[in-house]
């Protein structure tokens, strides 16, 4: 009787190393071309993309985080006082914005003419443009009653009755504005009218 036509048991061995070489050489031929299986991808195993630069590291807001750069005090605002309120007063914490230092007198007419701009405009420019008044050629009770009357409490006044500050900028009258920019310098020093004195101060906040 005639055996079925079929494959012999010593085929399929055959047949399973031929598939297994095919299977084996695609795999290299995909490793070779950076070809990325579809099975493997879906996977989640492919390949990391090429590293890039390394940047600063972000800080909570975001943007890379770095050291500020410590602020320069300039000699000019190496000096401390005493306000008329009793406070102590530290000009070096002034250092890297505009400053305007008012020197007036308690019985200076001028000086309360320009007192009610000052009173205006030092609270609005308190952050960038600081106003500091230095009190001097009078009493401390005058000073006092100057500042409530025309109403400069909410701006730092320096008790200099014994005319340390006017010495060491070298005032001998009143009322002087010495403005002091961001770097340190006098670009200003002697009378400023009140439109003026806004001016300044407005272009200084501006720079």
């Amino acid at each position: 009787m005639r055996k079925p036509i079929g494959r012999t048991a010593a085929a399929y061995p055959r047949r399973a190393a031929i598939v297994g070489a095919l299977v084996a050489t695609l795999l290299a031929t995909a490793s070779c071309t950076g070809t990325v299986p579809p099975d493997a991808a879906a996977a989640g195993t492919a390949p990391a993309p090429a590293s890039s630069p390394a940047t600063p590291a972000a800080s909570a807001t975001g943007s890379p985080s770095a050291a500020p750069a410590p602020v320069q005090v300039p000699d000019v605002l190496r000096f401390s006082g005493t306000t008329l309120t009793g406070s102590a007063f530290d000009a070096t914490r002034l250092a890297g914005r505009p400053v305007v230092l008012w020197f007036w007198a308690p019985w200076c007419a001028t000086c309360a003419s320009q007192a009610w701009t000052v009173a205006e405009i030092a609270p609005k420019y308190r952050d960038t443009v600081p106003i500091v008044g230095v009190a001097g050629l009078g009493e401390q009770r005058d000073m006092k009653n100057f500042v409530s009357e025309f109403d400069l409490g909410d701006t730092a006044q320096i008790d200099d009755r014994k005319g340390v500050l006017w010495k060491r900028f070298k005032v001998t009258e009143q009322s002087i504005f010495v403005i002091i920019d961001r770097d340190g310098k006098v670009v200003h020093q002697g009378f400023l009218d009140g439109e003026a004195l806004s001016a300044r101060v407005a272009a200084l906040a501006g720079a």
